[in-house]
């Protein structure tokens, strides 16, 4: 116990009992976990809902693919700048300044008449959200004494977890009962609620004098070019990659600005990210372990619904009844692992977790056929609900014990980076993934389609009678031959989400590797051996 107490302080500093002396604000957790389900739940109904939204402001399908990145691109840009100001003013004036940005923004937003308008405010409301989430992981260490840290965690990913999954729900229901402007309103009494949250359960901190040489290079560099490497990867399945100029552009001016950024930093005396810190072992090993996780979670939250819109003909609204069973169980599951985390070794806790999630992909990849629907996807999905819950707490809070209190924005800015990116990263290599080896599969099938093949024939007029009967016209076989390309596109998508699934496992399988080379952290739970064998042993 002794040493299991000086590894906690030599890893969390003199501030780690600031915490217990004050009151805890609960109104204040309240605040910045809101804000951590407003900012995910915001990108993800736009995406669902963009078709809407295209067709009001008259939007094709390119340039209205800029509406969702204009917002989580702002979103990237802002993160430093949220960090460093939260430093200077505190994150009650910064959040309580976004909150009110935010709101504005969102109830201007449905009254845009053309595309420019509204890609300018979802830029402004994207700058306002992209503050919360930056704050929220060293609040909660600030502000929550250590016994209660593996909670206030579960509940970080409880909040991020769940609005990532009850989008396509909401969105369905605002598009068949009511209007797509709901989809940015709906944000407009989150935003209150979460200010009401931070004036009354945060107290005003005095202001901290600026240092007298800011690096504001430090700051603009490192924001802009993960905003322009996360706008490349966001564009980069639509515009066909490097084949495109623009796409060239931006992943090259953000590798500039952020080897700019590192040669800055390190040199600079002022900067508000501390190297040391972000590259100190085991770090850069926990940030790529959720890289890896947001992106198996975040591809499988595309390939549901890509399947079931493309195959099956489900809108949103029915989407969201399959990926609600990975959202509503975490209401229950991550407080759990919260608790767990108390007494088991989070390594553990994220290994279990990533493996319910590598059999989950496994469980659809060897089962998926053309006829599943939301009930067929049920297991899985309930399978890696429990996986999701456990793998993202122990992963994030196996990086909590290793830093210190005064690391705590150092850390919040690369936990944001490494799921963001992370998060975006696996998005587009999954969904070009999936359309290579679609026009793969489809190319294949056809192979055995020949005009005049007996096996052929039988098909289109088998089709054929059936259209007859139905429609008393055969439209001279046009009609059976459509019927026949929808069932080779539907096979062919098919197979391809299946073989994006292999895929996610193997990239739970990579952060099950990065896993394995982790130490156990300070300060943490024993591990599960000693709590098994502890008294056998000290009989002995």
């Amino acid at each position: 116990m002794t040493s299991q107490r000086a590894a906690a302080t030599g890893a969390l500093g003199p501030a780690a009992a600031a915490p217990s002396q004050t009151p805890i604000p609960w109104l204040g957790i309240a605040s910045v976990l809101l804000g951590a389900f407003i900012s995910t739940l915001t990108g993800r109904l736009s995406t669902f809902g963009l078709a809407d939204i295209r067709g009001a402001v008259h939007a094709g399908f390119d340039d209205g693919a800029w509406i969702t990145t204009a917002q989580t691109t702002a979103q990237m840009l802002v993160t430093p700048f949220a960090l460093w100001a939260g430093t200077i003013y505190g994150p009650r004036r910064i959040l309580l300044t976004a909150c009110a940005t935010f709101a504005v923004a969102e109830i201007l937003v449905p009254f845009s008449e053309n595309l420019s308008t509204l890609l300018l405010l979802q830029f402004v409301s994207g700058l306002g959200s992209g503050c919360f989430i930056p704050l929220t992981l060293s609040f909660i260490l600030l502000r929550v004494p250590r016994k209660l840290w593996t909670y206030g965690v579960a509940l970080y990913a409880l909040h991020i977890e769940l609005s990532t999954h009850i989008s396509a729900s909401i969105e369905g229901w605002y598009i068949v009962h009511a209007s797509w402007r709901w989809i940015f309103w709906q944000n407009v009494p989150l935003a209150i609620g979460m200010a009401a949250c931070l004036h009354f359960g945060v107290r005003t901190e005095p202001r901290r004098d600026s240092p007298i040489n800011v690096d504001a290079f430090g700051l603009a560099a490192f924001g802009v070019g993960l905003a322009l490497i996360y706008a490349a990867l966001d564009q980069g399945n639509r515009l066909d990659w490097l084949n495109s100029g623009l796409v060239w552009g931006l992943l090259s001016g953000g590798a500039v600005l952020l080897a700019a950024f590192f040669v800055q930093t390190s040199r600079s005396r002022n900067s508000w990210l501390d190297l040391r810190v972000a590259f100190a072992l085991p770090l850069p090993l926990l940030f790529l372990a959720i890289s890896l996780l947001r992106s198996s979670i975040l591809s499988t939250t595309f390939l549901v619904p890509q399947f079931l819109s493309a195959v099956r003909g489900f809108r949103e609204l029915n989407v969201g009844d399959a990926l609600l069973w990975v959202g509503l169980p975490q209401l229950i599951l991550c407080p759990l692992s919260g608790f767990l985390l108390r007494f088991v070794d989070p390594r553990l806790n994220a290994a279990l977790g990533m493996c319910c999630i590598g059999c989950a992909c496994l469980m659809v990849a060897y089962g998926l056929t053309p006829l599943w629907g939301s009930d067929q996807f049920l297991p899985s999905q309930l399978l890696q609900a429990v996986g999701q819950s456990m793998a993202f707490t122990g992963v994030v809070f196996n990086g909590v014990l290793n830093i210190r209190l005064d690391s705590a924005l150092t850390f919040g800015a690369m936990l944001q980076t490494a799921r963001l990116l992370g998060g975006e990263a696996g998005q587009a290599f999954t969904a070009t993934f999936q359309r290579i080896r679609e026009q793969r599969a489809s190319n294949l099938i056809g192979l055995h389609l020949q005009a005049g093949a007996g096996e052929v024939v039988h098909r289109l007029q088998a089709y054929g009678q059936v259209i007859a009967r139905a429609t008393h016209w055969d439209g001279n076989g046009v009609a059976s031959a459509s019927i026949l390309a929808r069932v080779v596109r539907s096979m062919a998508t098919t197979q391809s989400v299946i073989d994006c699934y292999v895929a996610m496992a193997a990239v739970v399988l990579m952060g099950l590797v990065v896993l394995a080379t982790l130490r156990a952290p300070p300060g943490g739970p024993p591990p599960l051996t000693h709590l098994l064998f502890g008294k056998r042993l000290r009989a002995a």
